[in-house]
């Protein structure tokens, strides 16, 4: 590449990225929050929400006058925006100046303890209404579109470490990554992952994001994997972005239903001496649900009513297959383990009808 090539890929770079700084009064973040104009949970978001704790922590740096880092807007439509890095600071404003949190575990201000908004000294208020405490700059609607994930991932991979899932969620933007948002709503998948509300930590962490991924991933490919799951993954929603998920769709319920009939309670569930481990275990998951979808309908109409024996069998094979429990416990995102772990099961399920 010639030194005028640079240059020319530098000033288009110049030219995709319009910008807006401006200065907001807390009043008019809440405002904007409670108007709708800014939405704060774009699907590209983490779903992590801070404690009441560093809510408070921040409500403090106000008081101090302390400076917080800027909030970063995108402009979706004239007068719609949406959050792209800062989430959580405007979360906290809008809470407070709602009365929705109560100051809790402040240092230089241990006299405000447990007071909401309305609760403060009028001064207090006043100056947390009107003065501009936060920097927002904005990314304006003539903005290339596909920028505003590239300035997500390049604000948040700089912290707290992203999952990977919350890159994926990012980065592969499109018809299958809302697809895995639906699938993941289903009852008995948030009940095996113990998601409770959106505090649960699977639901923080999109694992339920990515075990939908796992199957759709698996399913095409258990059998002619070149590379780790993680990147098979990778691949996968790169290939399929813009897939419409009809057949996708049917794939996942379909598994997903008949593991529930055939294991029950038991399903992806580890079993030990006297019981079985309350916990999704996640290779065991792939190779349940990639299973039922190698057998034929016939063969599945024939395991319905045979739902203890392949309970005991899957016991079975804990105790006496030591290459099976090998593949769903020590490198188990490795090919070898994959192919090892499925075809077993598929082979257990045959073997009982």
């Amino acid at each position: 590449m010639t030194d005028s090539d640079i240059v020319n890929k530098f000033s288009k770079a110049q030219d995709s990225l319009v910008i807006q700084q401006s200065d907001f009064s807390l009043s008019t973040i809440g405002e904007m929050v409670n108007y709708h104009q800014i939405d704060i949970s774009p699907h590209y978001q983490r779903r992590d929400r801070w404690k009441d704790v560093k809510q408070s922590a921040l409500i403090e740096s106000f008081l101090l006058n302390v400076p917080v880092p800027p909030v970063y807007l995108s402009e979706d439509d004239y007068g719609s925006y949406s959050v792209i890095d800062g989430k959580q600071r405007i979360t906290a404003i809008h809470d407070f100046l709602n009365n929705d949190l109560k100051l809790k575990g402040l240092k230089e201000f241990p006299e405000l303890e447990g007071k909401t908004f309305s609760q403060l000294p009028p001064q207090l208020k006043n100056v947390l209404s009107v003065r501009p405490f936060i920097r927002v700059i904005t990314l304006l609607k003539q903005s290339h579109p596909q920028l505003k994930y590239e300035v997500f991932l390049r604000l948040n991979t700089g912290g707290e470490k992203l999952k990977p899932q919350e890159i994926r969620n990012v980065a592969y933007s499109g018809p299958l990554n809302d697809l895995l948002f639906k699938l993941a709503e289903n009852e008995f998948l948030r009940n095996k992952l113990k998601i409770t509300s959106k505090n649960s930590t699977a639901y923080r962490n999109m694992d339920d994001l990515e075990h939908v991924l796992r199957f759709l991933t698996l399913r095409d490919r258990w059998k002619k994997m070149g590379n780790v799951l993680s990147e098979e993954m990778d691949d996968f929603m790169r290939v399929n972005r813009e897939s419409d998920g009809q057949n996708f769709e049917k794939f996942f319920n379909s598994a997903i239903e008949r593991c529930q009939i055939l294991w029950g309670d038991y399903a992806f569930q580890k079993p030990l001496k006297n019981g079985w481990r309350e916990q999704l275990i996640s290779p065991l998951y792939d190779a349940e649900m990639v299973a039922v979808t190698q057998i034929s309908d016939d063969l599945y109409k024939k395991l319905k009513t045979k739902h203890n024996l392949v309970v005991n069998r899957t016991e079975t094979l804990f105790e006496e297959d030591a290459d099976f429990v090998k593949s769903i416990s020590q490198s188990t995102n490795n090919p070898s383990a994959i192919y090892k772990r499925v075809s077993t099961l598929v082979n257990m399920l045959e073997d009982i009808a």
